[in-house]
């Protein structure tokens, strides 16, 4: 069977995991709010069943490619939902709570939508890629931030049921700004599938921080551009003009992603006339807010030490054999320290300090919105020696 073929079948695979994983969340939602026993069963089926594909699709793309399928966007932040259904089912298998299937499943099919606009063509990998240990350092990178993000799903969980959602305070309106972001990544999907379809793509021009000339291909409509960036007619565009250090591109399609993301959030707003913590409350009602804090301690207890291994440890090792140092203080490498850091405090304040329920709650927020500003808004907006990504 070709190569081609191979990746076209990858493809259906996670398509219909997708599916199934979006099915999933019916038979999830019932099971949370009823003791019937066949909802569950079927949620779980649905879940495994699409897990199992996501495998296919990893496994056939390793086959077709001849590497790791974690060298670019598309392929990790696929990982990364892969990893995040495991690690659902993982603790599933410990904890029995279904409730946090149905907060999980969501948060991996908008990790799977928003990998899914990036390319999803095989090139050949530049020099730094060949090596094991960047499949290695990746590998456990994505599974522990997976762990991890099990922590950011039960901490809602706990703040949904703690709290009182119909009184504004800062902790409610901090929850539903929350909400509001995860919208805006659904956002970025949403607008990136409507360019792709209905418009052209706008070919530009900037000189780069060597003062060499080069091409962006811009897919959304420029808001944001290098300074001194032409069309090819030779016409400046764009309502704002950065420095060369940040990719005027990728900065633009977050910036549609916000405006596309506010309209949905503005939207659902109208429809419900409540904010979304209302909305999703009901579905935390049957929820023992000691087990949820309990599960967002032991998520962190398990992914810390595998981000520690994989985070910094294999990525020096990597960084080593790619660019004979072992750091550099490139953005990517600095974030990752942070990560670090942040989740080494938070076991420090929940050991040494007593920090528990809410304050556990909200660092695990905090640490998923560290993870996933490393992963999408360092790889894709600030220059440096991952920007291949």
């Amino acid at each position: 069977m070709g190569t081609e073929k191979i990746i076209s079948i990858s493809g259906y695979s996670l398509f219909l995991a997708f599916i199934l994983l979006l099915i999933a969340i019916l038979p999830l939602g019932l099971a949370v709010k009823s003791s019937r026993p066949m909802f569950r069963r079927l949620g779980l089926i649905l879940t495994c069943s699409g897990f199992i594909l996501q495998l296919s699709y990893f496994i056939l793309r390793w086959t077709a490619v001849k590497h790791a399928p974690v060298s670019n966007m598309y392929e990790f932040m696929t990982f990364f939902g892969i990893m995040l259904t495991a690690s659902f089912l993982i603790i599933y298998s410990l904890y029995k709570q279904i409730v946090v299937g149905l907060f999980v499943i969501p948060i991996v099919l908008i990790i799977l939508g928003y990998g899914s606009v990036f390319t999803n063509e095989v090139t050949p990998l530049v020099p730094s890629l060949q090596s094991n240990w960047l499949t290695i350092h990746v590998i456990t990178v994505a599974f522990s931030s997976a762990i991890l993000s099990i922590s950011f799903a039960t901490g809602i969980i706990y703040l949904l049921r703690t709290l009182d959602v119909h009184k504004r305070s800062m902790t409610t309106v901090a929850l539903e700004v929350v909400m509001y972001c995860l919208i805006v990544v659904i956002g970025f999907s949403v607008v990136s599938a409507i360019f792709n379809v209905m418009t052209e793509d706008i070919h530009m021009q900037y000189e780069n921080a060597q003062g060499v000339n080069e091409k962006t291909v811009y897919t959304m409509i420029p808001l944001i551009v290098n300074k001194g960036a032409v069309t090819e007619s030779g016409d400046t565009i764009g309502i704002v003009k950065i420095t060369k250090t940040i990719d005027a591109k990728q900065l633009n399609s977050i910036v549609w992603s916000f405006i596309v993301g506010t309209i949905l959030y503005s939207a659902l707003r109208m429809f419900y006339r409540q904010p979304i913590i209302v909305l999703l409350k009901p579905l935390t009602k049957r929820v023992q807010p000691a087990l949820m804090d309990e599960i967002s301690y032991r998520a962190v207890v398990i992914g810390f030490p595998l981000f520690a291994l994989g985070g910094l440890l294999f990525a020096m090792i990597w960084a080593q054999i790619a660019w004979g140092r072992y750091w550099g203080w490139d953005p990517k490498e600095v974030w990752a320290l942070i990560t670090f850091l942040f989740y080494a405090a938070f076991l420090h304040l929940r050991l040494s300090k007593g920090w528990e329920g809410e304050k556990t709650a909200w660092l695990a927020i905090i640490g998923f919105a560290i993870i996933i500003f490393n992963q999408v808004f360092v790889n894709l907006v600030i220059a440096g020696l991952h920007s291949y990504a």
